[in-house]
């Protein structure tokens, strides 16, 4: 993240995440950036892949009766002989149309109508997938190495403020396009090392609140929690940790304000099936914030740092100090705890 909120190209990403190469099988990775779509700032730009020709026809006519469609194109890509196949990959520049906002949007928020409309298509949609639905961001993967993903999306043509990557190992899940890391919904984009063995409850737990998991892979319930919880019940991200990754019952016993005892306890039988079990380290992102967390007893690594231009989150220090130079400040983000970087707009 650059602290100013100044714009930088991918190469200092891709060198980075391709530092850790090892640490993926070549099954799955993935960037995304902020600040990349200045020209359509005011616009939601989703990405959408589709498997099959037919699939465009049918997800363009739904997105022509609910949206002006400012500009659409394939999204730019080169051809990577090392990646067998590809996906249709397309972006489209929306305004939701005011007959809909009249319409539709009568009880919900603009926010809450794209959601709603991108769980439609991922949902009913056969082999059409939004995977990635924020102003003024965007998400780029599939499976490969990063160096082969990069290059495929040529991520060196784009700059922006937040840089997210992620290298993947599957280990229960199928590994496709969709799966790959990082996950989105509006500006959200969340890249996660680990395995949510809450995963089953985490999900009933959204559908109550419209949120429906379609893309096969446990990160999927972390993205529509970070959202439930920071723009709907409108909670910061301190407290979004005591939510995901609450201390155990016998430490807070032991919390000797009485006030912050009772807030734990509320917040840990309100939010139960919120309660994300299982190894985990996350980096979550969204227009103004980038966050790292891991599991409350730590079993991910995850390490955070700062100079004087950017901050930075990975989960191995070596992935900060090849771009960081003469990085301040890099430390060991503490278990449960979330670190929280915010951009700092230069004026």
């Amino acid at each position: 993240m650059a602290r100013n909120g100044m714009p930088l190209g991918g190469d200092r990403i891709l060198t980075s995440i391709c530092n850790m190469m090892e640490r993926g099988n070549g099954l799955g990775s993935g960037f995304a950036a902020y600040g990349i779509y200045p020209d359509f700032k005011d616009y939601w730009c989703f990405h959408i892949m589709y498997n099959e020709t037919k699939g465009i026809e049918t997800t363009e006519n739904y997105l022509e009766q609910k949206f002006h469609i400012i500009h659409s194109e394939p999204i730019p890509t080169k051809r990577v002989r090392s990646l067998f196949y590809t996906p249709r990959l397309h972006r489209y520049f929306l305004k939701v149309q005011e007959k809909t906002l009249e319409k539709e949007i009568y009880s919900l928020t603009e926010e809450d109508f794209i959601i709603k409309t991108v769980m439609f298509i991922n949902k009913n949609i056969k082999d059409s997938f939004v995977f990635s639905s924020g102003k003024n961001m965007g998400i780029f993967k599939g499976v490969g190495q990063p160096d082969e993903i990069g290059e495929f999306y040529k991520i060196l043509d784009y700059k922006g403020y937040i840089w997210l990557s992620h290298n993947r190992f599957p280990t229960n899940t199928v590994a496709w396009w969709g799966g790959a890391h990082p996950f989105g919904i509006l500006d959200w984009s969340v890249v996660h090392n680990g395995e949510i063995s809450s995963y089953g409850i985490n999900r009933r737990y959204l559908e109550n609140s419209g949120y429906f998991c379609t893309l096969f892979t446990d990160t999927e319930v972390i993205t529509y929690l970070f959202d439930l919880l920071y723009r709907k019940h409108k909670h910061d991200f301190q407290t979004i940790g005591d939510i995901l990754a609450p201390p155990f019952w016998f430490q807070i016993e032991r919390v000797e304000d009485e006030n912050c005892r009772r807030i734990l306890k509320s917040l840990r039988i309100v939010y139960a099936s919120a309660l994300v079990n299982g190894p985990f380290g996350v980096i979550v992102a969204n227009s103004e914030s980038m966050v790292g967390m891991t599991d409350r007893i730590k079993l991910r690594p995850l390490v955070a740092g700062e100079d004087d231009e950017f901050y930075y989150i990975a989960s191995e220090e070596a992935a900060i100090r090849i771009i960081g130079g003469p990085t301040k400040n890099i430390f060991q983000v503490e278990a449960g705890k979330p670190v929280i970087f915010k951009v700092k707009w230069q004026r």
